[in-house]
Parts: structure tokens; C-alpha cells; sequence
């Protein structure tokens, strides 16, 4: 007998018991179907194939087509709605397990699935901006978006407004329509790019990792599962059990009947004092996701902060393999076949920009112009955002210990990755953000970062063309620079807040 099996088939009954009047015909069958299943396999009238063997096959017969079948999906669940009929979560785990296996590569499967599910987003979104919610009443249905789900994603959404699109990932009717919704109601882009990138970054890895630790601790999971099923089963009750609690605790007067129950048990009335201290914070967090100057702010830079780190971490978990990229190879040929002596000449000249002189005393003067305002948290984002990255590069060389390119054009030393001059140029714009909000009624402030953003891109260019570094140097100096900035960024933020408040009170 397998008492799992068995616990889960008298756990479907409960359901389908307490749910009678709500479930459908078809969900009738479906249920039956695997109710019937999960007692031939608990008292061990059948014996399913091995899953273990299974997956491994599975594995071997997808290889490298695991990242086109997993990014497709991961695109198509929002861009084309596929997500209502077959949630994306599935696919993920499945290349998860396959990365696990060692055919693919874990960092390469996380970014495509990152980019892909943003990229579905983004259509969905364009598609809610163009065609509006009629669209969705008139066509819903044919893919099971009925005027009732819809109410019910667009009361998620007028509950917790921005932040529904961070959360909703984890959310599937919410996820597949979300992006859609937030179009159609005209959600301004600035305000969605951000909570998406970090929602679909944090939905996509969080997938892929189960799968991939899933797949390493196979064994260990199987071995478990044989020697101690009813423990499984207890805790997958537990784990029911914890969510119905929650739920429960939703309800405002249940919270308050839990309250005061808590206060005449003698063993836990000491822990109420701790939960009102912790409450605080949690509650200042949680609703700093919500829209919002100071939210938007924040989500944005955990976004910029999230890509920026990941791909200086991706790069360094290449170079564990080899020496350069296919992008490495074909920009320095680019390089070659440019190569030209005014060109070289103006390129030591721009380059110079990007040197720790200039870009430090930048640092310096952006730092002292804020502390002339009283600005003090920014300034000190500003001077230990360039401090720590200049650190984080000279560690990062050492660790990664990368030979620079052959036949260097100008005077070069130590490692090759990252490349200092592209972190440190991040700095120019930094700069042109805090002018930006030092001087916020400034029309021209989009354009003065359009234009740091340029001059950083061609300081980054010349570390190629004169050879000095790999185009993943620079990347992953840019990525490197923008994670500590977004990091000290946030800080100031949170601390400038918590300051006003304490002094309007």
C-alpha cells in the first residue's frame, strides 16, 4: 500500500464534496478520472513507468530545443493567452530539470525564459492599448476568459493597482490577462515596464531553480519519499492547512478573535509584542510595492538592480568554461575591420572618460552638490555606490582572473573582466538622474540621460575598438556598476522616507 496516493485520492473527495455546486461536468470527469488512478496506484494494482526515467528521457530527446520550447511557451502564455489553458509553470520546471541534467545551461535557460515571458507581456500590453476591453468581452470566452473571470482579475487589479503585476505572475488566471488589463485601462508603460521585468524575472527563476534543484536532489527527494510517504503527505496536509489559516486571517474580526485567543494562552502572549514589531516594517516593504512615486522608484530599481547583477553573475559563470563568446568574437572582428587611425585617435581620447580620475571626481562633485542641498542619504548613495564599485571590479578581476585581448592599442593592466572603465562611467548616469530630481520642472531632463546613456554606450565601445577589453567586459561592467548603484539607491530611498515620516510625526 502507498498511503500518499491514497491520502490525496480522500483529499480529492473532500474537495469535490465541499465544491459540489461550483464544479462542472467535465471537472467531474477529470476528477473521477484521477481519483480512479490514484487508488489503482495506492494499493498498488498498477506500476506507472519510473518518473525518474521518464525525465531523464525527456531530457535527452529536448536538448538544446529545451530553450526554443521553453521560451516560446513562456511568450506565448501572455502574448497569446496560452497561459489560461496551460499555465507556463509546468514547461519552466521541465527545463529546469533538463538544465539540471547538464544539457543545457542554467543562466542561458533564466535569461530566456526572463526575456521571453517579458516579451509576451509587452504584446499582451500593446494588444490591451489597441484593441481595448471590448475586445476581450467579444473574444474572451473562446479561450475561457468569461465575463466573471474578468471581474475578477479587474478587482485583483483596482485592490492592489501596480503591484497586481509584480504578484500576479505568481497568479495564473491574474498572469495571463494581467498585461492585457493593464493596456486596455492605459497604464501608463513607465509604470509597467518595472514591476513587470521584476515580476517575470522573479516568476521565471524561481520555476527554473525548482526544477534545476528538483532534478540535483532527485535521489535524495525519491529516498525520502519511499522511507517516509506518510510523513509527505502530513506535510502536504500542513501545508493546506496553512493556507487556509490564511485565509481565514484575511478577515478582519477573525484576526481580532485570533488576537485575543493569543493573549489568554499564557506560552504565547509573549509573541504578540514581537509580531507588532515586525508588522511594521513588513507593512512599510509590502506597500512600497503599491503605485506610486516612491513605489515606482523602488520597483525600478530592483529591476535595473536584478538585470545589471544577473548578467555580470551570467558572464562569470561562462568564463568557468571558456575564454570568450561568440559576441566576443564577432566584435572584436567588427573592431578590426574599423580600424582606422583618426578613429583610434578620437577613441584614446573618449576613452579617457571613463578613467577612475574623471569619473571619481564626478562622483565627488555630484556628492558635494547634494550635500549643498542637504540631500544627505543621495549623496552618500552617490560616493558608496562609486566606492563600492570600484572595489567590486578590482575583486571581480581577481576572482575571475580573464586575459585581456591580444595586441592592445592603448596601455593596459591588470585582468580583463569587468571592464573598470565601463562600470565606472555608469557615474554619468547617476549624475544625470540626480540633476534630474534636483531639478525636477526641468523639461530637458529626459534628455540629458538619453545622452549620458549615449556617452557611457561609446565609452564602452572604445574598450573594444582599442582592444583593451571583450565586448562582455563592458557588458558586465555596466551590469556590475548598475546592480551596486540600484542597491545604495534603494537605501537612500528607504531612509529619506522613513526620515519624513519620523519628521511629520
Amino acid at each position: 500500500m502507498k498511503p500518499v496516493p491514497l491520502l490525496f485520492a480522500a483529499a480529492l473527495v473532500v474537495y469535490g464534496v465541499a465544491r459540489r455546486k461550483r464544479i462542472g461536468r467535465g471537472e467531474w470527469v477529470l476528477g473521477g478520472i484521477v481519483f480512479v488512478a490514484a487508488v489503482l496506484y495506492g494499493t498498488e494494482v498498477v506500476h506507472p513507468p519510473s518518473l525518474q526515467h521518464l525525465i531523464k528521457d525527456a531530457g535527452t530527446h529536448l536538448g538544446k530545443w529545451t530553450y526554443l520550447l521553453v521560451g516560446a511557451l513562456a511568450f506565448l502564455e501572455t502574448g497569446a493567452f496560452v497561459g489560461l489553458i496551460a499555465p507556463g509553470e509546468f514547461t519552466i520546471l521541465v527545463g529546469g530539470v533538463v538544465a539540471g541534467q547538464g544539457t543545457i545551461d542554467l543562466f542561458a535557460l533564466i535569461a530566456i525564459v526572463w526575456a521571453c515571458a517579458v516579451a509576451g507581456d509587452m504584446t499582451s500590453y500593446y494588444m490591451g492599448r489597441r484593441l481595448g476591453r471590448g475586445f476581450m468581452e467579444r473574444h474572451g470566452p473562446r479561450v475561457k476568459i468569461t465575463h466573471e473571470r474578468l471581474e475578477q482579475v479587474e478587482g485583483f487589479f483596482d485592490r492592489h493597482g501596480g503591484k497586481a503585476i509584480l504578484i500576479g505572475r505568481f497568479v495564473g488566471l491574474v498572469r495571463a490577462i494581467a498585461p492585457f488589463l493593464a493596456g486596455s485601462s492605459k497604464m501608463p508603460l513607465r509604470q509597467f515596464i518595472p514591476y513587470d521585468v521584476v515580476g517575470a524575472g522573479l516568476w521565471g527563476t524561481t520555476f527554473v531553480l525548482l526544477g534545476y534543484i528538483f532534478w540535483q536532489s532527485f535521489d535524495k527527494v525519491a529516498n525520502y519519499a519511499e522511507k517516509g510517504a506518510l510523513a509527505l503527505g502530513i506535510v502536504i496536509s500542513l501545508a493546506f492547512g496553512i493556507y487556509t489559516a490564511v485565509k481565514w486571517l484575511r478577515v478582519e474580526s477573525n484576526r481580532d478573535n485570533a488576537v485575543r485567543w493569543i493573549e489568554g494562552q499564557p506560552l504565547l502572549r509573549p509573541l504578540l509584542p514581537l509580531a507588532r514589531r515586525v508588522k511594521a516594517p513588513l507593512v512599510f516593504a509590502w506597500n512600497r510595492l503599491t503605485p506610486g512615486r516612491l513605489g515606482l522608484e523602488l520597483t525600478t530599481l530592483f529591476m535595473t538592480g536584478g538585470i545589471g547583477l544577473f548578467v555580470f553573475f551570467g558572464y562569470w559563470h561562462i568564463f568557468q568554461t571558456r575564454t570568450t563568446t561568440v559576441g566576443d568574437q564577432r566584435a572584436m572582428k567588427i573592431a578590426q575591420d574599423l580600424n582606422d587611425g583618426t578613429l583610434v585617435a578620437i577613441s584614446k581620447v573618449v576613452t579617457t572618460l571613463g578613467a577612475l580620475p574623471v569619473t571619481g571626481s564626478v562622483a565627488i562633485a555630484i556628492a558635494l552638490g547634494l550635500l549643498a542641498r542637504l540631500r544627505v542619504a543621495e549623496a552618500l548613495a552617490v560616493a558608496s555606490g562609486m566606492a563600492l564599485t570600484v572595489w567590486a571590479v578590482h575583486w571581480a578581476k581577481d576572482a575571475v582572473d580573464r586575459p585581456r585581448p591580444d595586441h592592445p592599442l592603448v596601455s593596459s593592466m591588470d585582468q580583463s573582466y569587468p571592464s573598470g572603465h565601463s562600470a565606472y562611467a555608469i557615474i554619468y548616469i547617476v549624475a544625470a538622474i540626480v540633476i534630474g530630481r534636483m531639478y525636477p520642472s526641468w523639461k530637458g531632463r529626459a534628455g540629458l540621460v538619453g545622452a549620458a546613456i549615449a556617452l557611457v554606450a561609446l565609452i564602452g565601445a572604445t574598450r573594444i575598438y582599442l582592444r583593451a577589453h571583450y565586448f562582455s567586459d563592458v557588458i558586465g561592467g555596466y551590469g556590475l556598476a548598475c546592480g551596486i548603484f540600484s542597491l545604495t539607491g534603494i537605501v537612500a530611498l528607504v531612509v529619506t522616507h522613513l526620515r519624513q515620516n519620523e519628521a511629520a510625526t
